[in-house]
């Protein structure tokens, strides 16, 4: 059936999008992705091809956003280690030293302002939270005003400023392994990591290091590299972490609204008009 092909709907990285299966589909128009991450893809190896790529922004934004507050706040308030407490067959009382940080007149460092990361940043705000960003470009004054962001030129100073820092960046070279030992050193010893982007982007024998001797004080991740981690993996012992299965985009909502994008990008490319998020290789 490969000459009947014009379509690809990408769903969970499936199928995987190689040379061969390029060659075997002649008349393939267009790639859809479920999600807004690309990095499972060649672009220009695609391209090259004469298919064009779409990807999925409107739908994910605010669902990806949701999960990055989520973690922040599970991880601040350390609500699966009180979970597991309140739950616990053996207790008899509630120690009373079980303390949280402060989420309200903290310091969030957003790391990458696209789409995602301003919408962490409008509800960050309403948390009454001082807000920092990094970001290739910056944002327009108007954009910073409105959900009182300050631009930090240098990821260094957002990293020594913020009490959380929250990674909102597309998996790239130049993002592969962003926060490594340096970055984490550069942290405030009670400063929380938290990464809805890709497992990737963190080198995560430093980050074990790192939450193992108290060189920050705590993570929580909804990626990791792999996934899901070995069994065996250390960052799966620590009590100072939460890890959640990738599931920033999963809401019965966002699945709709996700394949409701991609269709509409599929319809316009076999219609020959202009795709409403297309992706052109950089």
């Amino acid at each position: 059936v490969g000459k009947k092909v014009q379509a690809i709907y990408l769903w969970w990285h499936k199928p995987v999008i190689d040379k061969e299966l390029l060659q075997n589909l002649p008349n393939l128009k267009v790639i859809a992705n479920s999600g807004v991450g690309m990095d499972h893809l060649d672009l220009k190896l695609v391209a090259s091809f004469g298919v064009k790529i779409a990807n999925a922004p409107r739908a994910v934004s605010s669902t990806t956003a949701d999960t990055g507050m989520a973690l922040l706040l599970a991880s601040a308030r350390r609500l699966v280690e009180v979970h597991n407490i309140a739950i616990s067959p053996s207790i008899e009382y509630y120690e009373a030293d079980i303390l949280g940080v402060e989420v309200t007149g903290a310091t969030l460092g957003i790391i990458g302002m696209g789409s995602i990361g301003y919408k962490i940043a409008l509800r960050a705000k309403a948390f009454e939270m001082n807000i920092l960003y990094h970001n290739r470009t910056r944002r327009k004054v108007q954009e910073e005003q409105a959900v009182g962001a300050t631009y930090c030129k240098k990821i260094d100073s957002l990293l020594q400023q913020a009490d959380f820092v929250m990674l909102v960046v597309s998996l790239t070279p130049q993002t592969h392994k962003l926060i490594g030992r340096r970055e984490l050193e550069l942290m405030k010893p009670t400063a929380t990591l938290i990464n809805i982007s890709r497992g990737a982007v963190v080198d995560q024998e430093a980050l074990v290091a790192a939450l193992q001797t108290g060189v920050i004080r705590a993570a929580a991740l909804d990626v990791t590299s792999p996934e899901p981690l070995p069994r065996d993996h250390p960052l799966l012992k620590l009590k100072n972490i939460i890890i959640t299965p990738h599931v920033g985009i999963k809401t019965d909502k966002a699945t709709y609204m996700i394949t409701e994008e991609a269709v509409e990008n599929i319809l316009a490319a076999l219609s020959g008009l202009p795709l409403p998020s297309e992706v052109l290789p950089s």
